[in-house]
């Protein structure tokens, strides 16, 4: 069918270039270190800086894809925009993928087509960062505008934590974009990633939304479906559909909202898999790897949400304690004693504390948060 090259193959990547070739596809794997999640699947791979725009070119030129499929943010996104002006096609779209490398590029979009979100400010250096956590006030969420799984997150409760954060983000930024994000804090209800399924010619899907727990700025565990009113429901796919439709192009995005009273605020987006999705591979006969798929592969996608080909379900992570070479895991033949739970290791080579090395699929949040607490990572 279609060479495909993936730019990030991490836990995420992994599962699309196996969902890919069950489809007949070629996949290129790239990421900046070797031995990858998704390299170790993957038909070729490629170990570049991605943030290098010569280097990402030439590698781009090397393989010749029929599709690029951004899978992580750290990406030098312009050479998506000119690589997509000679012809080729970026999934969703190159200007997608450059919006949402950067979290004050896609808020400022949220903003511009009138969509509910939180109050920010943006800051440089530590002056303006003081001057806005002052004008937000006091708690606030602080993010680097470029950062994955958490890094550089964090919350302000008293003025003594204004230096300590800003130096945090900085440290957790990826990229080369010194910019932080200072947000209000949102005391919501509860928080949902709704997975919107963007097609060339089809409608828009929507899966069933996501509940999800988090801890420093990275999701722990999530479930599907969320408990929400059939209001709050409406209101998150109209908002959804808004900004991927603005976005344009075809794949899975990942859509995150606070809920409060009832009341649906946007608050990132990812044009990709997400992360608290990784239950859709319990709970939905074609897992949200399977949609990103077909839908930039233009595919039919005849998964009805609400019919019999959707189960209750929850993931729960497994992260390392310890920073090492990952020689092996405890706890699994324990684990999987109980019935009904799945666990996907993800192959990482090397552990750092709270990394993500794992997760437990499970119909129930409880019997996969005591799955997880067995699985234990051995390093060396």
């Amino acid at each position: 069918m279609k060479k495909i090259m993936l730019l990030g193959s991490g836990e995420l990547g992994k599962e699309v270039i196996i969902s890919a070739q069950r489809l007949g596809c070629e996949v290129i794997a790239v990421d900046r270190y070797e031995n990858a999640p998704g390299m170790q699947v993957a038909d070729k791979f490629e170990v570049i800086n991605m943030l290098d725009h010569v280097e990402l070119l030439n590698c781009i030129k090397k393989h010749n894809p029929d599709l690029i499929v951004p899978e992580i943010e750290a990406i030098r996104t312009e050479a998506l925009l000119e690589i997509e002006k000679e012809g080729t096609t970026v999934i969703p779209t190159a200007r997608a993928a450059n919006l949402t490398m950067n979290r004050d590029k896609i808020r400022d979009l949220a903003k511009s087509i009138g969509l509910p979100t939180a109050k920010f400010q943006y800051a440089e250096n530590i002056n303006d960062f003081t001057k806005a956590v002052e004008e937000i006030g006091i708690p606030c969420v602080v993010k680097p505008v470029m950062s994955s799984s958490g890094k550089g997150q964090s919350t302000i409760n008293e003025v003594s934590d204004i230096e300590k954060s800003w130096n945090y983000a900085i440290e957790g930024a990826r990229g080369d974009r010194v910019r932080v994000i200072v947000e209000e804090f949102i005391s919501f209800d509860y928080e949902i990633t709704l997975l919107t399924v963007k097609q060339k010619t089809g409608p828009t899907v929507f899966c069933p939304p996501i509940g999800h727990f988090q801890e420093r700025g990275d999701y722990q565990y999530s479930w599907q479906p969320q408990d929400m009113s059939k209001e709050a429901i409406n209101q998150s796919q109209k908002i959804a559909k808004k900004i991927t439709d603005e976005l344009g192009g075809m794949g899975i995005f990942g859509v995150e909202f606070f809920i409060k009273d009832n009341k649906v605020i946007f608050s990132e987006l990812s044009p990709r898999p997400h992360d608290t999705g990784m239950v859709t591979m319990k709970t939905q006969r074609l897992s949200e790897f399977d949609l990103h798929v077909r839908a930039f592969l233009q595919l039919p996608i005849t998964q009805n949400m609400i019919d019999d080909n959707f189960n209750k379900g929850a993931s729960h992570v497994v992260l390392a304690d310890q920073e090492g070479k990952v020689h092996s895991y405890e706890g699994i033949e324990e684990a999987l004693m109980d019935d009904n739970i799945d666990i996907r290791i993800f192959g990482k080579s090397n552990a750092r504390k709270y990394r993500r090395m794992a997760v437990v699929l499970s119909p129930s949040l409880d019997k996969a948060k005591i799955a997880a607490k067995k699985i234990k990572v051995i390093v060396k």
